[in-house]
């Protein structure tokens, strides 16, 4: 055998030992390779690279009259597109219900008032108030109304210094820190100035009043040069009525930029007048506030509801309190825990600003005419293994409970616009119930109804004919004193029964 031909068959049993190598897959030869019988043969396979058009055929080929035409009619396209978007958001705007304008609004008219008329039994002092802003701030309080804190004997006009802090109380030092740390939190502080506080007479005897204003006014410009935000005098009745008024008036007004917080007149009815009287208070004076008793002195659902209607459209400067133009706790007219929830409830969704006394937020009795000394350290639970006393727990645990149902509220009235200043329509009234509901332009509306009767009940929840303005037929519930109704359950709007003492918020969506 030749040499070449042994070659040959050295690389036929190479290819036929490769042949066994192979995986048995059945899925064919391997890319490139042919094999016919034995023997492998490997096949040229030439690549074609595509490399485009040159700039010069680019050129030629864009200006031929197609392609012209073409980019033409895409631009052509494209701005009656955008022209059409354009169109369809100006039709959108146009049809679409124009948002009411917010109403002007100071900062006692964004969340409820924090009266201390007592500083000694609230926390010892003025420098009991310092240390304890940090748990009010808690309660989304806008405002706090301190004193009268000024040096007086009952009675004896030549006694009254209202520019000197009462020595027993604290210092003028200790105020201005007050003051420093509150503005810190965003709260106003507002001080009580009402002449004859210890006495029978706010304002000492008819002969006097006069006088006093002229002591009243030296004192609100000297205070309110210290960075007070605002003043507060009782018996607005016989203080309007002096000479002095206007200058007082006046001295309250900001001149300049450089204080760029509003500064408060803010009066208190404290003799039991008619909501028409409070009115024509509101239309006739410079008072930026007025703080009436009408919802102490009106027991009846029918007679509140008609002072509402009132009312209502005064509603920034309107206050409202439960005991607050006397200086009295809300659990002295509000004798049972439902029912402190109740008024709160009420006080906080009512159009006006909420005027609550110390320790209303946590329904603090009051027991004689002494100030009740305010409970602190509710959250302190006892020490694990001690000796509990079961009533004195079950009083803690309810103050807890009563506080978080205030700060709910306080959260809510501040972030809800139908709440802080919507319009007011009435709903229904009875003996010891009454309902309304409150309406801001596209926003969330509410529903109060409150029933303190002792006895079940049923309101018919119906709204007149206004523009504008209707109710849905059911709503959810937000709040509620009654534990079997359920939060987030949905009621029907046509009837509603309230057991006795109790209390719900509803809501439902603007309708369009």
């Amino acid at each position: 055998m030749s040499k070449e031909a042994a070659i040959d068959m050295k690389d036929v049993e190479l290819n036929e030992q490769d042949q066994e190598k192979q995986p048995m897959t059945g899925d064919g030869q391997a890319a490139g390779v042919e094999t016919n019988g034995g023997v492998k043969a490997k096949v040229q396979v030439d690549e074609v690279t595509f490399t485009g058009l040159s700039k010069e055929e680019l050129m030629k080929v864009a200006g031929t009259p197609g392609w012209v035409r073409t980019r033409w009619a895409l631009l052509v396209l494209f701005w009656l597109g955008w022209l059409g978007m354009l169109a369809g958001a100006i039709a959108i705007i146009v049809q679409a219900p124009r948002c009411k304008p917010i109403p002007e609004m100071n900062w006692w008219n964004e969340g409820p008032l924090y009266q201390i008329s007592d500083l000694e039994a609230f926390s010892e002092g003025i420098e009991g108030v310092e240390a304890r802003l940090d748990e009010i701030n808690k309660l989304k309080v806008k405002g706090l109304v301190l004193g009268p804190l000024h040096t007086v004997n009952d009675d004896q006009l030549p006694t009254l210094d209202l520019q000197a802090v009462d020595p027993t109380l604290g210092t003028k030092k200790a105020l201005v820190a007050v003051l420093e740390k509150a503005h810190k939190k965003g709260i106003s502080v507002v001080l009580d100035l009402t002449p004859n506080y210890k006495g029978a007479l706010p304002w000492f005897n008819a002969g006097d009043v006069d006088v006093v204003m002229e002591k009243v006014t030296a004192a609100a410009q000297y205070w309110l040069n210290l960075d007070i935000d605002g003043i507060k005098v009782s018996d607005l009745t016989v203080a309007t009525n002096s000479v002095g008024w206007t200058k007082l008036e006046a001295a309250l007004v900001v001149n300049g930029t450089d204080k760029p917080r509003k500064r408060l007149l803010m009066g208190v009815v404290t003799k039991g007048i008619s909501a028409d009287a409070v009115s024509q208070l509101v239309n006739t004076t410079a008072v930026d506030l007025v703080l009436s008793d009408l919802f102490t002195s009106k027991k009846g659902g029918v007679e509140r509801i008609m002072a509402m209607n009132t009312l209502h459209s005064q509603q920034r400067n309107l206050a409202w309190g439960l005991g607050a133009a006397q200086h009295d706790q809300l659990s002295k007219h509000a004798v049972t825990p439902a029912l402190i929830r109740l008024y709160q409830l009420l006080l906080f969704t009512m159009p006006g600003t909420p005027v609550f006394t110390y320790g209303d937020e946590i329904g603090l009795q009051a027991v004689g005419s002494e100030s009740p000394k305010m409970i602190w350290d509710l959250e302190k639970e006892p020490a694990e293994g001690a000796a509990v006393n079961e009533t004195v727990e079950a009083e803690r645990l309810e103050h807890v409970a009563i506080r978080k149902w205030f700060k709910s509220l306080s959260d809510l009235r501040g972030k809800e616009r139908a709440l802080l200043h919507g319009d007011y329509y009435p709903l229904s009234s009875s003996a010891s119930s009454l309902s309304f509901v409150r309406v801001w332009d596209q926003s969330e509306r509410y529903i109060t109804a409150v029933n303190w009767g002792s006895a079940d009940e049923l309101l018919a929840l119906k709204l007149a004919p206004t523009e504008g303005v209707e109710l849905s037929e059911t709503a959810t519930v937000i709040l509620s004193t009654d534990p079997d109704q359920e939060v987030g359950s949905t009621v029907s709007l046509d009837k509603i029964t309230l057991k006795p003492g109790q209390a719900v918020l509803l809501q439902f969506p603007y309708i369009g």
